[in-house]
């Protein structure tokens, strides 16, 4: 195995795509076809996609790598996420490549993920491979999507050369690809000779000192910290000294212990690695992303990897509702910052900041998205906390007050059309296009402040009758727009704890929309629905009918509730206003209200 490292010739893959566009398939497509699974070996789906939460979403959240040898040349592939919010995966991950494969849905084109991604691997300078993906399916126009490309490129600012860039067809599904529509294909030969052709060797002198990059780092209980990365010069053997040269400039000597390099999905132990090639390695303890591990004798530091600063802000609080402590293993303030404090070891797009109470903590990231991610993982590992609404961080730019900007691309039905611009104008939203596509539906591309956009989603969902998809992606700081209409219908909030009962909800039933069913446990401010009115109403849910020995008229009539709201994380993060907070356990998601000022009684 060693040998095989030691002097194969190696490229260096990205591969960038918006959500469900079929990156993770077409991944799949090329890992059964380089014969890396032997026979009557069970081959899995969705390989890349390794933890639950990406499994369930059907999306890439945390970057990573795998390897396959095609006519004797190794091709390391590195599958990166297409939402924005995990940008900070996505830079990194771009400076251990030297090409990307860039993966369009035939029918969609380009969209506003696409463009994030793109934008940064354009910046470094790679020339993408262009794959049309999903080209089997009806009322395709791959030839229309590959001109979408081509105006994409050009406003994104590509050279000449990255514009004149190599398409193909095909379907990862499938698993075929052709250089044109009119060709035929069963396999995706095409596409590993056209990766050979033109994504360029990794360039690094392996008789210089060693250089290595850290781009990812993981944990593993046997062997401990685990750093990823690239080695940019010289070469790199198990059990050899090393120096890690830290962010502040000191350096650290230390033992290689473990060498690991890609083969397939699996992690190989090898004897050396030489310039260009991706590792994994073991023996240092406490290592920054963009740190370097060079020679002990001739120690320099590679640039240090620049990271987009976080645009959204939660605070995260000790649980102190009637119900704490009940569900979540992980309660206390202690528990609570070890465990912020642990994902700041991998997750370089957070920051965790204390304030000036020692159970809250100040949490930033890229979107809501990205923190969503990190309170549906904690609540899955047992924690039980409080969240507060999501807020924009502003910043001042030459002397201007300036706020995050983001790209919303809509596709809605003809008729909601006119409903979906009335409200992006209220929220400061500014039409960048208008398209019309065949099928009677219509493309409308927005500008909108990011704090425009927080509670939005729900808008969307109603003025579109659930036809509608929307997706958004961070496109840079703007001067700042001013104060936003966000009014919303007040809430329904129970004044007594105890069981709900099907009574109560009936008797509400004309209040608004509830949250929650007969049997749920609530108690005092705990929100319990949606009001039809502007101001907040408090109820009594608990309320049972009094028995007596009479008979009722409506005795044999069978009475039915309406269907709930359910409140899933992300729908509860965009909901909840600036006086309410998010209570989150293993078990549920409680909306309450803060108790501050007092509402009407019914």
């Amino acid at each position: 195995m060693s040998g095989e490292h030691k002097g194969a010739p190696i490229r260096n893959i990205a591969i960038i795509a918006h959500v469900d566009h079929g990156k993770t398939t077409l991944v799949d497509a090329l890992l059964s076809q380089s014969g890396i699974f032997r026979d009557g070996e069970a081959v899995p789906t969705c390989v890349m996609d390794s933890n639950d939460l990406e499994r369930e979403r059907g999306i890439t959240i945390l970057s990573k790598n795998t390897a396959v040898d095609y006519n004797g040349i190794r091709i390391n592939i590195v599958d990166t996420p297409g939402h924005a919010d995990f940008g900070g995966e996505v830079e990194r991950v771009l400076g251990m490549v030297d090409g990307c494969l860039l993966i369009v849905d035939a029918n969609e084109g380009p969209m506003p993920q696409t463009r994030f991604v793109l934008k940064k691997a354009l910046e470094k300078g790679l020339r993408p491979i262009v794959f049309v993906n999903k080209i089997d399916r009806a009322r395709v126009d791959p030839e229309q999507a590959v001109d979408k490309v081509l105006d994409l490129f050009l406003e994104l600012g590509a050279d000449d050369d990255q514009c004149d860039f190599t398409y193909l067809f095909g379907s990862g599904m499938g698993g075929y690809a052709k250089p044109t529509m009119a060709t035929e294909s069963d396999n995706m030969k095409p596409l590993f000779d056209a990766i050979l052709r033109h994504v360029p060797a990794p360039i690094g002198d392996p008789e210089k000192p060693l250089q290595m990059q850290v781009t990812t780092l993981d944990y593993s209980d046997f062997l401990g910290r685990i750093m990823i990365g690239r080695i940019h010069n010289g070469t790199i053997r198990n059990g050899q000294t090393a120096a890690l040269i830290r962010d502040d400039g000191s350096i650290k000597r230390g033992r290689i212990s473990k060498l690991l390099g890609f083969k397939g999905l699996a992690r190989v132990e090898i004897e050396e690695a030489r310039a260009g090639d991706l590792v994994a390695v073991s023996g240092f303890d406490e290592v920054n992303i963009g740190e370097t591990i060079a020679c002990p004798d001739h120690p320099e530091a590679l640039p240090l990897i620049k990271v987009d600063e976080p645009t959204l802000q939660m605070t995260f609080v000790v649980n102190d509702s009637p119900f704490a402590g009940k569900e979540g293993k992980f309660v206390t303030s202690r528990q609570l910052r070890d465990r912020l404090q642990r994902e700041l070891l991998t997750n370089v797009a957070l920051r965790v900041e204390d304030t000036d109470s020692p159970d809250r903590f100040s949490v930033s990231g890229r979107g809501e998205l990205h923190l969503g991610i990190l309170i549906e993982t904690m609540r899955r590992e047992g924690y039980e906390f409080q969240v507060s609404q999501p807020q924009v961080i502003f910043r001042t730019i030459d002397g201007t007050p300036s706020e995050p900007f983001e790209m919303l691309v809509m596709d809605v039905p003809e008729e909601s059309v006119g409903g979906c611009i009335e409200k992006l104008g209220v929220r400061k939203g500014e039409m960048q296009n208008m398209e019309t596509t065949s099928d009677n539906r219509t493309l409308l591309e927005f500008v909108v402040p990011s704090r425009g956009l927080i509670g939005f989603r729900g808008e969307f969902i109603r003025a579109t009758r659930g036809e509608g998809i929307m997706s958004h992606s961070f496109l840079d700081y703007r001067r700042m727009q001013g104060d936003l209409d966000a009014r919303r219908n007040g809430v329904l909030i129970s004044f007594e704890e105890g069981t709900a009962t099907f009574y109560a909800l009936k008797g509400s039933e004309d209040r608004g929309q509830f949250f929650i069913s007969p049997g749920t446990k609530v108690y005092k401010g705990m929100i319990v629905g949606e009001h039809n009115r502007p101001p907040d109403l408090e109820l009594n849910v608990c309320k049972t009918k009094q028995v007596t020995n009479i008979r009722s008229a409506g005795a044999e009539v069978l009475d039915t509730l309406q269907a709930p709201m359910q409140m899933t994380l992300e729908r509860a993060l965009e909901y909840i206003g600036p006086d309410e907070m998010l209570e989150v356990t293993p078990e549920s998601i409680r909306l309450r209200k803060l108790p501050a000022k007092k509402v009407a009684k019914r």
